[in-house]
């Protein structure tokens, strides 16, 4: 009974949503042009905000899984911490950092930088609410892997990045397709941080998450509208899952 509970808490939200649809009015509502530049604008952002994950994930993963339990530990809360704040904190925490009266507000200025309420801002808020995703991936597929590959690898002089390249980065592989998964989908559907952070500017700022906030709140927009963006955003958040479900290591070249 408990499991079936939970299964319709999961589940019926969902299919509220599908019955309460216009399925009539999909098309028109899925294709406007607003739609396909937010939506364009969200797998953009998303794609690089997750290439930027990468990067700088998988050195702190590699970090945090070769420490010391307490320096470990120390590092992974702080990793962690995004996936427990409000987004909206996340998007004040931006702005005291990088907005104009932020801690680096001057400097930025100084240099005729702006960052807030731009599409860098959009980015900037997607890796901060998705990194701990690909973090605590790939930290978990190194602390499975061991280090005993590495040593031999090292024994037999093999360099730090040589041994990095042939033999970590296979032996994570998992982790990081399904981290970077995580990732991608986590960034696609921020919301919070976007908007305090990015704001809400058409064709610069406005994701789908925004686009459908403001179909459901804007004035002279239908719900339908908003229901059908939402499906929009539902079909490729499930479309990321399948793909990362259907790959195998096996399938690397």
């Amino acid at each position: 009974m408990p499991a079936a509970l939970g299964a319709a808490v999961l589940v019926l939200p969902l299919a509220a949503l599908l019955l309460r649809l216009d399925w009539a009015g999909v098309p028109a509502a899925v294709t406007s042009p607003a739609a396909l530049q937010a939506l364009g604008l969200s797998l953009t952002t998303a794609a690089i905000a997750t290439a930027v994950c990468v990067l700088l994930g998988v050195p702190l993963a590699l970090v945090i899984a070769r420490s010391r339990p307490g320096l470990a530990a120390v590092l992974r809360t702080l990793t962690t911490l995004p996936l427990v704040l409000p987004p909206l904190v996340g998007g004040i925490a931006l702005l005291a950092l990088l907005g104009r009266t932020g801690l680096f507000g001057d400097a930025l200025a100084f240099a005729g930088i702006r960052i807030p309420f731009t599409t860098t801002a959009v980015v900037i808020a997607q890796v901060f609410v998705a990194l701990p995703f690909l973090v605590i991936s790939v930290e978990g597929a190194l602390r499975t892997a061991g280090t005993g590959y590495e040593g031999v690898a090292a024994g037999l002089g093999a360099g730090r990045f040589t041994v990095f390249r042939r033999v970590t980065l296979p032996l994570v592989a998992p982790g990081l397709v399904a981290g970077s998964v995580l990732c991608f989908a986590r960034a696609l559907g921020e919301f919070g941080a976007t908007a305090l952070f990015a704001g809400n500017a058409a064709g610069t700022t406005r994701t789908m998450p925004l686009a459908i906030y403001t179909a459901f709140n804007g004035a002279g927009v239908s719900e339908d509208t908003a229901i059908a963006l939402s499906l929009m955003l539902i079909a490729v958040a499930v479309a990321v899952l399948v793909l990362m479900r259907g790959w195998r290591p096996g399938t690397l070249g």
